[in-house]
């Protein structure tokens, strides 16, 4: 088995390679079509994620891989050892249709239910994450999709005025209740799991999302997150855990959780 230095490594190559069909479509106009849960899919996640299955099966052939459009066919693979990768080749497919540029694409490791590992690479912003062993790190990356610079990254810990984050198209009523009994003033609104970046890199305090996400959406966030020193737990405050394959509702599905940059001041 690789060392985690060499799959956090590959992760980032497979995400950093998917960059430009990506972009390219972003610009030229997707082409959308509803899935049966009547979630909106692209060319370009389809795309994105036949590359990354493809990188990931040749150097990682024996661990087990759940991916999105994978799942939504119905193809789900054994994860009862412990031990997959979560990949969403396009998180924030609504921002990527509606041309905000927030959208990402996201794969991460996951041991007993721990994200341990994750990548997080938004290609129209030119900015990565990578996170893995209590270590993270913001990656810039150039127009020719090569990292130029590698900053390492911690969380903050909580200032007397706290900044919450919140999505852009999936926010609700239920969210923002928690926000106003919780005394935060400042908001700030944004799509995909750069959320979870944006704690890990000291820029916000919590992130509560009440409403459905699903496992791919969260993984590789929370591992960035996580290695930066904070948190994903749910409301009654354990750890949001990953493997959730038999749910009432559907396969791998979240509860509601709250994301926080700084654990030892929750609540």
């Amino acid at each position: 088995m690789p060392a985690m230095t060499e799959i956090l490594r590959l992760f980032e190559q497979a995400a950093l390679s998917v960059g430009p069909v990506i972009l390219e479509v972003y610009r030229a106009g997707a082409e959308i079509r509803l899935k049966g849960d009547r979630t909106p899919v692209t060319e370009a996640d389809e795309a994105a994620e036949r590359i990354i299955l493809s990188a990931l099966s040749r150097r990682l052939p024996h661990i087990p891989v759940v991916a999105e459009e994978e799942a939504a066919a119905g193809r789900l693979p054994d994860i009862s050892a412990g031990r997959f990768i979560l990949v969403d080749p396009l998180d924030g497919t609504r921002e990527f249709i509606g041309g905000h540029d927030d959208f990402t694409v996201n794969i991460a490791l996951v041991e007993n239910g721990v994200p341990v590992a994750g990548v997080v690479y938004a290609p129209a912003l030119g900015v990565a994450y990578l996170g893995a062993g209590g270590v993270a790190e913001r990656l810039t990356i150039g127009a020719d999709f090569q990292v130029t610079e590698r900053c390492p990254i911690r969380t903050r810990q909580r200032p007397l005025r706290a900044c919450a984050l919140i999505s852009r198209s999936h926010n609700s009523e239920a969210t923002m209740a928690f926000i106003d009994e919780a005394g935060i003033e400042e908001k700030h609104t944004v799509g995909s799991s750069l959320k979870f970046c944006l704690l890990a890199e000291g820029k916000a305090d919590i992130y509560p999302r009440f409403g459905r996400t699903m496992e791919w959406d969260t993984a590789a966030g929370d591992a960035v997150l996580r290695a930066a020193g904070g948190l994903t737990a749910t409301t009654n405050g354990t750890p949001l855990v990953y493997g959730k394959h038999v749910q009432d509702d559907a396969p791998f599905a979240n509860p509601n959780f709250i994301a926080w940059a700084d654990p030892r001041r929750r609540g």
